[in-house]
């Protein structure tokens, strides 16, 4: 009977997902397979005839690159806007070191090319990679090889980034404090104080005359005249000895004083019909609008004092625009913002809702896009695939944000859910379609295949070495979470964030992944096509 249950395709699949995941939680001195060991599963049941059905693992490939490339489009666009260039260059070097590295042995070793890009995708444990391999190959070869070159593609990284400090006998806690003070000098803190009305220039001026949000960046929260407290309006006009209520950075903050007057050391209390609320932005109608657009104070007498977005305060400058999930601080009378908290959304449960328009046009957008021809020459054609196209659309669709009604941005438990059952259907079909020729294939090349995935795996981390600290000359922290973003390797971005309390690694892997994926995903496509 249970024979017969393992032909039952729905069975068999949840049988090597569940079996996946005990697998992939047992650790050995700290590591683990995490997800990957379904793989590891898979493979030995293809071994033993046990088949999923294609089609299971093409919806598990367009789930799973889609949810990829929503999540990476904004931080892969901004990326080229920012000062993460040199991670980018790195990313670059990393990426083509280990592909040519890979050719190199191609041609010494004699390897096939749907074993190298295995090598490739695996050597770097990107599954996204993988998927490319396949869809480019059509071979299962890929995926064999990709299945002998992942372990050590995962250990080897955990290992590099462990003994990296210790071989460069580098102060990890020494460069963290160092690294805190510049990134808060970008991000500079903000606070809220009180300051007493007593320059000439600004008696009995309004606060649409003086302008103060505009011309010093902070702003005013409340008003206190006599024994009078007020929110403010464009119309309110100051008098000597006024008190104002003033949230900003240090910087913003003394040009206030040098506009208005001197701190002084008192509160201004909201009143029993005033208050200090957090909002959320959840309704699509306010989502990429400016806060100058939306004229909070003139339509609510509303005035934000700040706005928190991916766990940093921003100023709430007038060319601001909104996006999902942004929080804002608000302070206003208790009618305004009881008829505010509507117009923003402020609905949490809103943020998990999945909507499946936007993912269902643009996983069809991405198919049709992967359709495309490019002809360079008689002899080069390109075509982005189905991978390809795919990401390639979810990363601009995301990058957009927002189409008319239409948000292409998924709350993060949604993309996380949508991803990781994609991962699962792909790895669960392409693992048992591998399965068939794994034992044959690991006899006949096996440790020659493991020792290239070796190679490819330390030659583009000694790289990233090289012209990373002692010829960009970045941060070891930087560089730590670059070398994980750029081999793709989660666990060894969790090696480098144990490592240290600085934040650090987790931004230049954000920065150097989505880059590194993308460039993997047209070097794999490259290599397929034309390395014969």
């Amino acid at each position: 009977m249970f024979e017969s249950l393992l032909q039952t395709s729905y069975f068999a699949l949840f049988l090597i997902i569940s079996l996946g995941f005990v697998l992939g939680r047992i650790r050995i001195k700290g590591l683990s397979l995490d997800v990957s060991a379904v793989i590891f599963v898979a493979l030995l049941f293809g071994h033993f005839g046990v088949v999923i059905p294609k089609e299971l693992g093409n919806i598990g490939l367009v789930l799973f690159i889609f949810t990829i490339g929503i999540q990476a489009g904004p931080g892969f666009f901004d990326s080229f806007r920012s000062k993460g260039k040199t991670l980018i260059i790195l990313a670059l070097l990393i990426v083509g070191s280990a592909s040519l590295t890979g050719i190199l042995l191609k041609y010494l070793l004699g390897i096939d090319t749907p074993s190298l890009v295995g090598l490739i995708a695996g050597a770097l444990t990107s599954t996204p990679g993988l998927a490319v391999a396949i869809d480019s190959t059509h071979s299962p070869l890929a995926s064999i090889a990709y299945g002998i070159a992942y372990p050590f593609g995962v250990i080897g990284v955990i290992l590099f980034v462990k003994l990296l400090p210790k071989l460069l006998r580098v102060d990890l806690d020494a460069e963290a404090k160092r690294l805190d003070q510049e990134r808060k000098s970008q991000y500079p803190a903000m606070r809220a104080v009180t300051l007493r009305v007593d320059h000439e220039n600004v008696l009995e001026h309004s606060l649409a005359q003086l302008q103060i949000r505009s011309m010093t960046g902070a702003v005013v929260s409340r008003i206190k005249q006599g024994d009078h407290i007020y929110m403010p309006k464009p119309t309110t006009v100051l008098h000597q000895g006024d008190l104002i209520r003033v949230v900003g950075t240090d910087r913003s903050i003394e040009q206030v004083c040098l506009l208005i007057g001197d701190l002084v050391n008192e509160d201004i209390p909201f009143t029993s019909t005033q208050e200090l609320q957090s909002l959320l932005v959840t309704n699509k109608q306010v989502v990429g609008k400016s806060l100058s657009h939306l004229n909070l104070q003139g339509t609510f007498g509303c005035t934000v004092t700040r706005i928190r977005r991916s766990g940093i305060d921003l100023s709430p400058n007038p060319n601001l625009t909104l996006k999902l999930g942004d929080k804002l601080m608000v302070a206003g009378e208790k009618e305004g913002l009881k008829e505010l908290g509507p117009f923003l959304g402020n609905n949490e449960k809103q943020l998990s809702d999945t909507d499946f328009f936007p993912i269902a046009t643009g996983i069809v957008l991405g198919v049709l896009f992967g359709k495309l021809t490019l002809s360079f020459s008689d002899s080069f054609n390109f075509s982005p695939g189905l991978t390809g196209g795919i990401l390639m659309v979810a990363l601009i669709l995301s990058a957009i944000g927002k189409t008319g009604p239409i948000m292409w941005t998924m709350s993060g438990s949604a993309n996380q859910l949508l991803r990781q059952f994609g991962l699962l259907l792909f790895l669960s079909e392409v693992g048992t379609s591998a399965g068939v020729n794994l034992v044959s294939t690991f006899q006949e090349s096996g440790w020659t295949l493991f020792l290239v995935g070796m190679a490819i795996t330390l030659v583009p981390m000694i790289v990233a070495l090289v012209f990373g600290y002692w010829i960009f000359k970045i941060s070891i922290l930087d560089l730590l979470g670059t070398i994980a973003g750029g081999m793709t390797s989660t666990p060894g971005l969790a090696a480098a964030d144990s490592m240290s309390d600085s934040s650090a690694p987790s931004v230049a892997y954000a920065t150097v992944y989505p880059i590194a994926m993308v460039f993997l995903i047209l070097f794999i496509q490259f290599i397929a096509n034309l390395i014969v």
